[in-house]
């Protein structure tokens, strides 16, 4: 909306959360660009209801989480996002859920800490991560060949790194973007695009395109391997030998599942050779 409204209109931002984003990098960023185009961002302010006066002027009802004072704030338009809550198929399974009412996974494996046979990906997922339909995307491989080692009574042995990503819309044309791993550790290109000019510019119409075209290999149906190479199957080495497992200083067990410790089979990795590159 901003540039596109009345010089004299006010944009605002409320959120009962004391952030914008729980990336700290992209947070920090985010905020700096409402103090350069004057959107004031109300944190701890949650909204319970929206009316209408006699006069048909429309009312908003915020309840500051800290202190519960309640105010009223009138507003000409408004982009709401209610809150997510977890199916009750969900949060009445015990132990299925963590006090987040996200599936409770190991974050690297996507297995279930709690019932081995059960795997999540996507938004459902607890622990701390941005929810993004890359985010998605990645882990789903990490599922697919999971759940089939799990099956033939191997090690799940596929490592999801936490990637995510995410644009961030400067403008009606104008665009950067934010990536990170677990624990909001930035990713290599993260926040590399400047937010103006001709780069910018070039990378909204790109990200734009690239997006719509992933998406569509991703869900079009074909028959095929799946992400991330669609045309063979990806090898992943034993949990010991596993680089993200290691820079981490994460030992095998710490993500293997307890209940596997005294079935799982002798793994011996393929050979890599050229026709695999």
């Amino acid at each position: 909306m901003h540039g596109r409204t009345s010089d004299s209109a006010r944009m605002q931002y409320w959120t009962p959360n004391k952030y914008i984003y729980e990336f700290g990098y992209a947070n920090e960023v985010a905020l700096e660009e409402c103090r350069k185009r004057n959107i004031d961002v109300m944190f701890g302010w949650e909204m319970t209801e929206v009316k209408r006066t006699d006069v048909g002027e429309k009312v908003a009802i915020f309840r500051n989480v800290d202190t519960n004072e309640v105010i009223e704030k009138s507003f000409f338009t408004a982009m709401i996002n209610p809150p997510s809550t977890p199916h009750s198929f969900l949060t009445e399974v015990p132990n299925m859920c963590d006090n987040r009412g996200g599936v409770d996974i190991n974050k690297y494996t996507m297995q279930h800490n709690h019932y081995e046979n059960i795997f999540a990906f996507g938004d459902c997922i607890g622990g701390n991560t941005t929810r993004t339909y890359t985010a998605a995307m990645a882990q789903s491989p990490i599922v697919k060949h999971n759940a089939l080692e799990y099956l033939h009574g191997r090690d799940c042995n596929a490592i999801y790194d936490g990637y995510s990503y995410m644009p961030m819309y400067l403008g009606h044309s104008y665009c950067t973007a934010f990536s990170h791993l677990h624990d909001f550790e930035p990713a290599p290109r993260n926040h590399m695009v400047p937010h103006f000019g001709i780069f910018s510019r070039y990378y909204f119409g790109k990200q734009i395109s690239s997006s719509a075209k992933e998406a569509a290999a991703y869900s079009n149906g074909d028959k095929n391997h799946g992400p991330p190479h669609f045309h063979y199957t990806a090898l992943h080495d034993p949990l010991e030998h596993n680089e993200i497992l290691a820079a981490k200083g994460i030992a095998a067990d710490e993500v293997r599942h307890s209940n596997a410790h005294n079935r799982i089979e002798s793994y011996v990795a393929p050979e890599i050779t050229a026709e695999h590159h």
